[in-house]
């Protein structure tokens, strides 16, 4: 919850719809840490270094409020956790492309994903809430 200090950081992970103030109870609740499959990625001394999770969302794996601890960002966290969630998520849901959101603000993001190999499509269905993101999908990672 640290991670996300003011409403422009919260909403740039969790999306528009998240509560912001937030308290423990509705971090959990937005975040759907119940509901959805969630991952954290974990330092050799137990300390949270990342954070995501993956949903089918048009035939896809579609991974979401992907997020890596401040102080652990420009270690290739990002792409660990990218592939992981991509692998789990590819097996569990039984589809092998994957997609998911960014903000165009959110540049260091939308550089890791293109070098990953998922590309910028229309996102196909007419979705207001979604105006402003970017629908991001990749049919397989590069280097994989």
């Amino acid at each position: 919850m640290s991670w996300f200090p003011d409403r422009i950081s919260c909403h740039t992970w969790g999306g528009s719809e998240f509560r912001f103030p937030f308290t423990e109870a509705t971090f959990r609740e937005d975040a759907k840490v119940e509901s959805l499959p969630t991952w954290s990625l974990i330092t050799g001394d137990d300390a949270l270094a990342g954070f995501g999770q993956f949903y089918r969302r048009v035939g896809r794996c579609h991974l979401g409020r992907l997020a890596i601890a401040p102080g652990a960002r420009g270690q290739g966290l990002g792409t660990t956790l990218i592939r992981e969630l991509c692998g789990r998520g590819g097996a569990a849901l039984g589809v092998s492309s994957f997609s998911l959101f960014v903000i165009p603000e959110n540049t260091g993001a939308l550089q890791l994903y293109l070098r990953l190999g998922f590309s910028p499509v229309p996102y196909p269905e007419p979705t207001p809430a979604l105006v402003g993101y970017i629908y991001m999908v990749a049919e397989r990672l590069v280097g994989e």
